[in-house]
């Protein structure tokens, strides 16, 4: 008798392969629901990451602009915002309190002066495929549109 008792213990404590597979699959499906949401509002995140840096670095090229009457050219690039550029001796930097950042995908940001689209310094991401133009995700974010 105490043998057949000590079998049914066993058995309750234990989990069964069914068991197993059940909560596997549980599992499964609510990733398979759940992940994709998550992926997409990490994208929206990156976009709305790229659009501060782009507004920081427009504020800040402001100052910059203040300081030394205008702004830095193409070939000075952002870097001009942290390094005094040759031949400025107005500079009163540095103008950003970090080294310039990457964009949210890894890569450099684009800087014109002048630019194509106005009087002010033009800033380019180019969004999570790193090429030109694109929709969604992979639209370019710059400094001459409001977003």
């Amino acid at each position: 008798m105490a043998s057949r008792y000590h079998n049914r213990r066993a058995r309750r404590r234990g989990i069964t392969l069914i068991e197993m597979l059940v909560v596997l699959t549980i599992i499964a499906l609510f990733a398979a629901l759940v992940a994709p949401k998550l992926l997409s509002k990490s994208d929206t995140a990156r976009v709305t990451a790229a659009r501060a840096q782009i507004n920081a670095f427009m504020t800040a090229l402001g100052a910059y602009k203040l300081d030394t009457g205008t702004y830095p050219t193409t070939e000075m690039g952002l870097q001009a915002l942290r390094v005094r550029p040759q031949n400025v001796p107005q500079w009163q930097g540095p103008y950003l309190p970090q080294d310039i950042p990457l964009d949210p995908w890894g890569r450099p940001y684009i800087y014109r002066y002048p630019g194509e689209h106005g009087d002010e310094p033009e800033i380019i991401c180019l969004g999570a495929d790193g090429q030109p133009g694109g929709e969604g995700i992979n639209a370019d974010i710059v400094s001459w549109k409001a977003q």
